[in-house]
């Protein structure tokens, strides 16, 4: 017969070493899970407020698009025609500047916005077209407003949509 007391202490350690690994596995695994559950919701998170930040900027992109407000642009000085040139200059590159936030933006928002943008610097062309050649810029400037305001509130529109956007976003 053979003397299993020189293994009693073996089987102690083991009877005892077991649950304290079942449960250190199962403190481990629930550990790693609740960490990657937090890096996903800081994720969902940090997208949420990249999206937010876009809708934020194509707000305030779109409200210095208003007539009202290019009208304020630039010196009284001018030339219409030098108004005009500057104003598309200053369109174009704000909007190449915030391009990048079609990333975060739908699409229909997106082709709104473009379309405003091409909606208000086509005003800007057609209200030049048909001024006389004396015209001057303050003259230039009210037409300009008064054929904008005879047409739909494209840019209060497109804003009116991005407000409802974010809601469902935030």
């Amino acid at each position: 017969m053979t003397n299993f007391s020189g293994y009693l202490p073996y089987a102690f350690a083991l009877i005892i070493a077991i649950p304290f690994l079942v449960l250190l596995r199962q403190f481990v695994h629930t550990y790693i899970t609740l960490k990657n559950q937090e890096i996903k919701l800081l994720s969902v998170k940090s997208n949420s407020e990249s999206k937010t930040h876009s809708y934020e900027r194509m707000t305030l992109f779109l409200d210095r698009m208003k007539p009202s407000n290019l009208i304020q642009k630039f010196d009284k000085n001018l030339a219409p025609h030098e108004f005009i040139f500057l104003t598309e200059k200053t369109i174009n590159e704000e909007f190449e500047y915030n391009s990048s936030q079609q990333l975060y933006i739908t699409k229909n928002s997106w082709k709104n916005i473009v379309d405003s943008k091409n909606a208000v610097i086509e005003l800007l062309h057609k209200t030049y077209e048909s001024l006389n050649e004396n015209a001057n810029l303050d003259e230039f400037k009210t037409i300009f407003i008064i054929n904008y305001m005879e047409n739909e509130d494209y840019i209060g529109a497109t804003i009116e949509d991005l407000r409802r956007e974010i809601l469902i976003i935030a």
